[in-house]
């Protein structure tokens, strides 16, 4: 009997996670020895379907497209692998092409090394789905262990990432430590300013664009001496500079794990809720100092309205103004007229929005006209700027006393906690270890001991988890007197400034609360309390400064 000639379609896989295995899986050995064995056989090898860093899990792959279509266009007849893990992972899928789709495109299946031959009769077909069964059980726990070493590196601060941040490069020494980048270092240093001086996302990007510097993704091919691949227009864009602007390693912290995958089998990223994030601070040097970062974070906070009012003037004080009595935002009003010669005018003030909203029921108007706020917040910035310029070190002695002085309840409460979590946590690894010990000496049942432990794990993780938190809650009461040592730094800056813009409030005001108008004396009066950075309000520290020189003059 004549044996039949086969026209063969020789497929060759190596993921990223084989390639610790050596030479033994490469591509090239893979493809040697399947044609070698297709020459001593003397079929016809039609071509060679490659699947290079992919995933055997699923099968959406180019080689083993190609290699189907081929099949469907009778070009090959046998399709050759040198086991069955090269072909995929994903035992039902798998049984989909073996028992199905190949029998009826008459296509013959070797697996080389597993001995499983579709048109064979000894019964190597039989033990094929365990054989498949038993790589998906590799494949998942494969994917469980790279999972949890990739974490553990994260969580110590290591750099997982494929392409370091706009600004870095990697440590020549480490390739898991980031150290600046001094090409590109300056570029983000003045994203950084120019956010911080009050310019939009978009304005940043046309101005990047304007100037030809070269976006993050053009800059890598760039350095990489080729072409990207993708279809893409490299221009800065808002979202670009939006992701650079938020993004935490500026200021020298390292954020991973933001996406994940459904499964082990499913590529598709999605994004993981903030509390699953992996935050280790101080893991590099910062491009960005905290204070331009702490200005930027109080803009975007703000969250400023995104369209201008259909004049197209927008008020330099939205999103600071709040109700001093209710504390709802208060909305920026605009009234038009007209002068008598013909010409439109308007008045910008600001209403209590909960009022706006829902009427006298819910809070009073607490009305103020753009211009008189202005002038208020302006002479409240002069003041307190000539203060600190005549007798600064006093005013920030007596800050820090007052915020001491509110803290000190706070500050105990959270020492008091972080002592009790710690002496928990100490605790609980004990009892685990007993418990461990008392396991192995057969103490206590397994059931017993399974019970206790994951008891114990889900409460030690719970403080562990808590304890940095607590830990940073005590830190930032001890830090009022740097607080305003920096606040003075910057308001020392205007001592002599004649107009507000949006760069001076945001470098200088968390908020404004206004409080309802009274009359005195035929006049109307308007509480207006300048809510400062880092510091709050300096008006009681400043009344108290005040009365005790009084004291020590009388």
């Amino acid at each position: 009997m004549i044996e039949k000639t086969y026209n063969v379609g020789i497929y060759c896989r190596l993921s990223n996670d084989d390639e610790r295995d050596g030479e033994s899986v490469s591509i090239e050995n893979q493809k040697l020895l399947l044609q070698s064995y297709v020459r001593q056989r003397g079929w016809n090898e039609i071509a060679v379907y490659c699947d290079d860093g992919y995933s055997g899990t699923n099968f959406d792959r180019p080689g083993v497209k190609r290699l189907i279509e081929d099949a469907k266009a009778k070009k090959i007849n046998l399709i050759l692998v040198k086991d069955l893990s090269r072909f995929g992972r994903n035992y039902i899928e798998f049984g989909q092409y073996t028992d199905y789709l190949f029998p009826l495109l008459g296509c013959r299946f070797i697996a080389l090394n597993n001995g499983i031959d579709t048109m064979s009769d000894n019964g190597s077909t039989d033990v094929m789905c365990f054989l498949n069964l038993f790589n998906e059980f590799y494949s998942r726990d494969t994917s469980k262990k790279v999972k949890a070493v990739k974490r553990a590196c994260a969580e110590s601060g290591k750099f997982m990432g494929t392409y370091p941040a706009y600004g870095y490069k990697r440590d020549p020494e480490d390739k898991h430590h980031l150290v600046i980048d001094e090409e590109t270092a300056p570029t983000v240093r003045r994203i950084f300013a120019m956010r911080a001086s009050g310019m939009g996302f978009r304005a940043i990007a046309v101005t990047l664009n304007e100037e030809g510097v070269l976006p993050p993704g053009a800059l890598y091919y760039q350095r990489k001496g080729r072409s990207d691949p993708r279809n893409v227009n490299h221009k800065w864009a808002e979202t670009t500079v939006k992701a650079l602007i938020r993004s935490e390693v500026y200021i020298g912290n390292m954020v991973q794990g933001k996406t994940g995958t459904l499964s082990y089998k499913s590529r598709k990223l999605i994004n993981k809720p903030e509390e699953e994030w992996i935050r280790v601070e101080g893991t590099h040097e910062p491009i960005i100092s905290r204070e331009v970062w702490d200005t930027v974070v109080s803009i975007d906070k703000k969250k400023v309205r995104k369209t201008p009012p259909t004049d197209g003037i927008r008020s330099i004080f939205t999103g600071l103004v709040y109700c001093a009595d209710c504390g709802f935002k208060m909305r920026n009003h605009i009234e038009r007229f007209t002068y008598k010669d013909g010409t439109p005018g308007r008045y910008s003030s600001f209403i209590c929005g909960n009022y706006a909203r829902s009427g006298k029921s819910a809070c009073t108007i607490h009305s103020i006209y753009e211009n008189v706020l202005e002038e208020l917040v302006l002479t409240d910035i002069r003041e307190k700027a000539r203060f600190v310029e005549c007798d600064g070190e006093r005013l920030a002695e007596q800050i820090s006393r007052m915020k001491d002085k509110e803290a000190k309840s706070r500050l105990s409460s959270c020492e008091q906690e972080l002592k009790t979590y710690t002496a928990r946590l100490s605790e609980l690894e004990r009892l685990m270890q007993n418990l461990y010990e008392d396991k192995c000496t057969g103490t206590i049942p397994q059931t017993v001991f399974q019970t206790l432990m994951r008891k114990y794990e889900t409460e030690r993780a719970e403080k562990a988890a808590a304890i940095p938190e607590l830990e940073q809650k005590v830190r930032a009461q001890l830090e009022n007197r740097q607080d305003a040592n920096r606040w003075m730094e910057v308001i020392r800056r205007y001592t002599e400034i004649t107009a507000l813009d949006e760069s001076i409030l945001f470098e200088l005001v968390d908020r404004i609360e206004v409080g309802e108008a009274r009359k005195v004396n035929g006049q109307r009066i308007c509480d207006v309390k300048v809510v400062y950075r880092y510091v709050g309000s300096v008006d009681d520290a400043l009344a108290q400064e005040r009365h005790e020189a009084y004291e020590k003059a009388i």
